[in-house]
């Protein structure tokens, strides 16, 4: 087994994905993997594959773990999530994982390996019909709050928000920085404005590091951000 290397929407500070857990029930709208089964007949069931766990690592890399699904949802095994944290700590690596069922994280608390950082997505700060699966977004931010060390949080794809009631729940979280991307697969989804964007953008790097993704630039137009 091999290391891929990072491309296309993936966080460009992430040099490498990994996905020995794959696969996810939180049906979201605007997912891309459900897109790969329609076109390549990907599988996209959720499953542990064991033979992933003799991928050599290496070291100084920066591996998102689980690109392909929700390696964190209640459907997987917590041995099985062991086992993959129990690989990630023979190599000296940042890992990256991020879930839409952070609460799961702190049934890990304590054994993730040393450089980890833990993330989740909040697309929004309100109800947005039939749009996700996934667990609430109250309920993914009382547990972000919750967890230690490094953290930070996705907004992608940004959807319609409240500007004072969004920033208010993302600065109880104190995660360490906040990477925001929009839909870049035509999935008609409710967007702001560009002119919100650029007010959230302003009023989070008051208290975190933001990081705008380029597919941004489409609702931003000529912002000078």
């Amino acid at each position: 087994m091999v290391l891929n290397k990072s491309h296309g929407n993936m966080y460009p500070w992430v040099t490498h994905t990994w996905n020995p857990i794959k696969g996810c029930k939180h049906a979201c709208r605007y997912c891309y993997v459900k897109e790969l089964e329609t076109r390549y007949q990907y599988d996209t069931s959720p499953r542990f594959v064991e033979k992933e766990l003799k991928t050599n690592l290496g070291n100084s890399r920066v591996i998102f773990i689980g690109s392909t699904g929700d390696m964190w949802g209640e459907w997987m095994s917590s041995d099985s999530i062991e086992r993959v944290l129990d690989r990630c700590r023979e190599f000296d690596n940042t890992y990256v994982f991020q879930t839409k069922n952070p609460k799961r994280f702190l049934e890990f608390d304590g054994r993730f390996p040393k450089k980890s950082i833990l993330g989740t997505t909040i697309e929004t700060n309100k109800y947005v019909e039939r749009i996700t699966e996934a667990p609430d977004i109250s309920n993914r931010v009382e547990a972000m709050k919750r967890v230690a060390g490094q953290k930070f949080v996705s907004i992608e794809p940004i959807l319609r928000f409240d500007l004072e009631r969004l920033v208010r729940i993302i600065f109880q979280i104190q995660p360490s920085f906040v990477t925001i991307g929009a839909d870049s697969k035509n999935h008609y989804l409710l967007e702001p404005s560009g002119e919100q964007v650029r007010q959230l953008l302003e009023r989070l790097g008051k208290f975190t590091e933001v990081r705008p993704k380029t597919n941004l630039r489409r609702l931003l137009k000529r912002s000078s951000y």
